[in-house]
């Protein structure tokens, strides 16, 4: 505390105290590249981050051209998100595997000079817009090579990309999964059967963009660590390829999926994505909630002490942050978003040399809610209820 100058009168000093409070980060905020060649040019220019929060005023200026119009559209039947959209340029070339392979590259995109394009333009979001995305997808533009670079690009943001499986087969589909070992990803197949705005005639669509209005709608109804497993969704007229599904049986090309790390499409009670694998063989993080936990954590545990960087380091300065921390704990406990966690100081990682040059570090554990992935019932015949039969008849019970 500064020495106080000299003063003849009254002093009143204003004394705060108390924990300082951590915010959980933003967790709904859509990452989406698309293609439409048609689209207004000022709300969408090429290769710019541009921060949509009206999906529908959106809509009426992404033409009817491209991957745009409709991913939008597919986004908007789960709920109005805020989203970070990228325009990029149809590709180009004599043949179509030409094009095929500069519409790649336009979608991956480059950090090369002064302008990030295509995905990488999603890693500048939070500099010139405020926000970072962290639910990432590219509908339709989703190729081998688009998704591996999308999942780069995920793993930098702490997000999660969802990206179509490519099959015509579930053999297909599961030998295609085997491309991929990222934790930040989930494949999803097959497609769906919704309504073309530009035709209006029933076809096939990405998966990928009702994956990302579902993932926004449960972060805000329920919370990130719920699974984009089994929640009804909205706008979808059917599922593109036959996937033979029974919830009693494990034999089934759903089950054969899940077990490959494939979330796939099932129609019970309304159409639903089934399965929360990503895939990672880690078994930490073999669930999208168990990814997601540990992404929003680091986040919110980094951003929320920016405060205390700078600040002298006493013991007080470090027994305010556990307090915060624990106190964030038990309210995450409290709502069901982890099953516990802790905050703590560890004497033998902060040697005097280590204290005497600046540096401090906390440990905290937690533990993820798993989904519940396998429920069973274990049903027994019993003659025991046979004991009080005669009572039972003289009672008429």
């Amino acid at each position: 505390m500064a020495t106080a100058p000299f003063h003849h009168g009254i002093r009143v000093t204003e004394v705060s105290e108390g924990i300082n409070s951590i915010r959980i980060v933003s967790t709904a905020v859509i990452g989406l590249v698309a293609t439409a060649s048609d689209a207004d040019a000022a709300t969408f220019p090429l290769n710019r981050p541009v921060l949509i929060t009206k999906v529908d005023a959106a809509i009426g200026k992404a033409g009817t051209k491209g991957t745009l119009a409709q991913a939008l559209n597919a986004i908007k039947e789960q709920c109005r998100p805020v989203l970070v959209v990228v325009r990029v340029a149809d590709g180009e070339g004599a043949t179509e595997a030409e094009r095929r392979t500069d519409q790649d590259a336009k979608v991956i995109g480059t950090t090369a000079g002064n302008q990030y394009t295509g995905l990488q333009a999603l890693l500048a979001a939070q500099a010139q817009l405020g926000v970072k995305p962290r639910i990432l997808g590219a509908p339709g533009l989703d190729s081998q090579a688009v998704t591996d670079a999308l999942a780069s690009v995920a793993i930098k943001l702490r997000g999660f990309a969802y990206a179509a499986a490519i099959g015509n087969d579930v053999a297909e589909a599961q030998a295609y999964r085997e491309h991929f070992g990222q934790r930040e990803l989930m494949l999803l197949w097959p497609g769906f059967k919704a309504l073309d705005l530009s035709t209006a005639a029933v076809q096939d669509a990405s998966p990928v963009a009702y994956a990302l209005g579902l993932r926004a709608r449960i972060d805000q109804e329920q919370g990130w660590h719920k699974t984009l497993s089994n929640v009804p969704l909205s706008g979808v007229l059917g599922i593109s390829r036959d996937v033979h599904w029974d919830l009693q049986s494990p034999d089934t090309e759903a089950g054969i999926l899940n077990q490959a790390g494939i979330t796939t499409l099932i129609q019970s009670q309304g159409h639903r994505f089934w399965g929360s694998r990503t895939c990672t063989d880690s078994e930490l993080f073999r669930f999208e909630s168990s990814v997601r936990t540990a992404q929003v954590l680091a986040d919110t545990m980094a951003e929320a002490h920016f405060w205390a960087v700078d600040k002298p380091m006493h013991p007080s300065l470090v027994k305010d942050i556990l307090e915060g921390i624990n106190t964030k704990f038990r309210e995450l406990k409290a709502l069901g978003y982890i099953l516990d966690g802790k905050a703590w100081y560890d004497e033998t990682v902060n040697e005097t040399a280590t204290l005497k040059a600046g540096k401090l570090v906390l440990d905290y554990d937690y533990t993820p809610v798993p989904p519940l992935e396998d429920l069973g019932f274990r049903q027994r015949i019993t003659d025991r209820y046979f004991a009080d039969f005669a009572l039972r008849v003289g009672t008429g019970q």
